[in-house]
């Protein structure tokens, strides 16, 4: 016979929807607007940068993609570290859409 303890459900499966569902949702803004906001930064940095680097392209992308890894490394950490995963989402695509803004719009009306 089973002991009582083995009969009891698992607590992953005590866990609301809810719960579930916003873990999922910070894991997506962590995982896909750390993405967005790594690349937006690294193509924002390479085109307002290049000035900067005395006027070499290449050099500009390289610092732009490094900074791009600190920015996703923070955004990953900022997903689970905020109070609610819409906050994660603000968060994270707030400065990914302004950043490439700043890069597509002078684009698009030049």
């Amino acid at each position: 016979m089973a002991s009582p303890a083995a009969r009891a459900p698992s607590p992953a499966s005590r866990l609301p929807w809810r719960y579930r569902a916003a873990v999922a949702s910070r894991a997506l803004a962590a995982l896909g607007g750390g993405y967005a906001l790594a690349s937006a930064l690294a193509a924002a940095v390479a085109v307002h940068l290049q000035p900067l680097f005395s006027g070499s392209r290449s050099e500009a992308t390289v610092a732009g993609v490094m900074l791009g890894f600190a920015a996703y490394a923070t955004a990953f950490m900022t997903a689970f570290a905020t109070r609610s995963a819409s906050r994660a989402w603000a968060w994270v695509l707030g400065p990914a859409l302004l950043l490439g803004a700043t890069v597509l719009v002078p684009r698009w009306l030049g």
